[in-house]
């Protein structure tokens, strides 16, 4: 077992006490997922209470619990480290772990592509020293201190994904990270509901800055529309220099040439005046501006970016956020393309170009399965049907909606496209079953909230769904 931390260091770092002596290789707060060596932290909510669950973690394997109080019924003698709010405990443990590291800091944030762009640096870095990464979208208040408290001593790269929906909470989160690189992969009308108009969304973003350390470095998409506004934002705090890229002809990492296919693309770029040729194991232009953002982030740490381009062709989708199936239907196969875990208007867009550029097979159809886009506010409704002219380009056979704002864009498609309409995901996913033919391709995309991930997970089981109570 590496030892991770200590009970000593963990009593120094949270405050807390303890009367045994353990060392620790990992840390949860799930006690479900709990393994050998852990310490589970008891975080309590308004609608759960972890310290129900340490006797559990503790006969899965955890060697200590992190708790607010004594879970009744547990033994006397069991492995306790007690502090006053295991929340705030579990921040201070985050930022002791920043604290001791001489770890190169990476904190990944924007509006779209946080996620894949964070993965992608970490398979970029991971041949070019000892690197970690948060796990999934581990990217708020607890998220983000857990990724921190789970690295280990001698990591010579960190990557962290900062989330934010509200105005603030980068604010709160930079100073946790304390990055050495900044990276915004774009700003696009998402959480636009919480704000007051999409400049409101870029100086949030901004917010990343107030923890990025001395002499530190930001990366920005120069094809943004606000990337003046954002560069100007980390000017005011000293922060430079910039590494912007994209298509802009000053770009320092500028995209020269992409050919697009069904499954991956080919790039040419300029990197700080180096051209590269790099070939991405995943299709859509959207991955392409990724990889120039994750080339921007491994030049400010100081790596090897002609490696870092290599590493692109062992990209592999992720879950919910476009990783492919094949799935038996009726009479044969089809393909799934599994983009369930949200959605927003630039991430549709870039789902619904991935399945424009798909090869379906003679009598196989393109076929998009789309959910609510929530939190956008008073612009949710036209923001939905927009999303017609980019299905009709991408010649789209039939679309398929689900939740009162997608009966919008149900009503704005051609009648030839249209496919059913239903209020949830619960009622769709039968549906849909039912509908797909040998040789279809089908795109399921959908903000988390409206559940789309009932649908794939009928398609991908054969599962019946669960009765239709739950919200769509």
């Amino acid at each position: 077992m590496t030892a991770l931390w200590s009970a000593r260091d963990l009593a120094a770092a949270t405050g807390g006490s303890t009367k045994h002596d353990f060392t620790v290789s990992g840390i949860s707060i799930d006690s479900r997922t709990v393994d050998a060596g852990d310490l589970f932290i008891a975080l309590q909510g308004p609608n759960f209470d972890g310290h129900a669950f340490v006797g559990e973690a503790l006969a899965k394997g955890a060697v200590a619990a992190l708790v607010a109080q004594s879970p009744a019924g547990l033994a006397s003698d069991s492995p306790l480290l007690t502090v006053a709010d295991t929340l705030a405990a579990l921040s201070a443990l985050g930022r002791a772990a920043r604290q001791r590291s001489p770890a190169r800091i990476i904190a990944v944030t924007g509006s779209v592509g946080k996620t894949g762009t964070k993965e992608a640096l970490r398979l970029a870095l991971s041949g070019q020293g000892s690197t970690h990464a948060s796990l999934g979208s581990f990217n708020n208040q607890w998220g983000l201190p857990l990724s921190l408290a789970r690295m280990p001593r001698e990591t010579a790269f960190g990557i962290f994904e900062l989330g934010m929906n509200h105005e603030g909470e980068l604010a709160a989160l930079s100073p946790i990270a304390r990055p050495h690189v900044a990276l915004i992969t774009t700003i696009e009308a998402a959480h636009l509901g919480h704000f007051t108009s999409l400049e409101a969304i870029a100086d949030a973003k901004a917010e990343i800055f107030t923890g990025v350390e001395s002499g530190g470095t930001v990366v920005l998409n120069r094809d943004n529309a606000f990337y003046a506004r954002l560069a100007k934002a980390a000017g005011q705090r000293g922060i430079g220099p910039i590494i912007d890229f994209g298509e802009h002809r000053d770009a320092a990492i500028r995209l020269l040439d992409c050919r697009l296919s069904a499954t991956s693309s080919a790039v040419t770029a300029s990197a700080m005046g180096d051209v590269l040729e790099y070939t991405i194991a995943l299709p859509g232009r959207h991955w392409v501006m990724n990889s120039l953002a994750v080339l921007g982030a491994v030049k400010a740490v100081s790596g090897d970016v002609a490696a870092a381009a290599g590493t692109f062709a062992q990209l592999t989708g992720l879950p919910g956020r476009g990783m492919r199936h094949t799935i038996q239907v009726r009479g044969g196969s089809a393909e799934l393309i599994d983009e369930s875990y949200n959605a927003s208007p630039a991430a549709v867009r870039a789902a619904i170009a991935v399945l424009g550029t798909a090869t379906v097979s003679p009598g196989g159809r393109r076929i998009a399965v789309l959910g609510n886009m929530l939190e956008l506010g008073a612009e949710s409704g036209r923001l939905h049907v927009d999303l017609a002219a980019p299905l009709v380009a991408a010649e789209v056979d039939l679309v398929f909606t689900v939740g009162d704002d997608m009966a919008r864009l149900h009503a704005a498609l051609p009648a030839a496209m249209r496919g059913s309409h239903c209020a949830t995901a619960v009622e769709m996913a039968d549906l849909i079953a039912d509908a797909l033919r040998p040789g279809d391709i089908v795109t399921v995309k959908g903000s988390l909230g409206s559940r789309m991930t009932v649908i794939v997970k009928h398609l991908l089981a054969g599962e019946k769904p669960p009765a239709a109570t739950a919200a769509g």
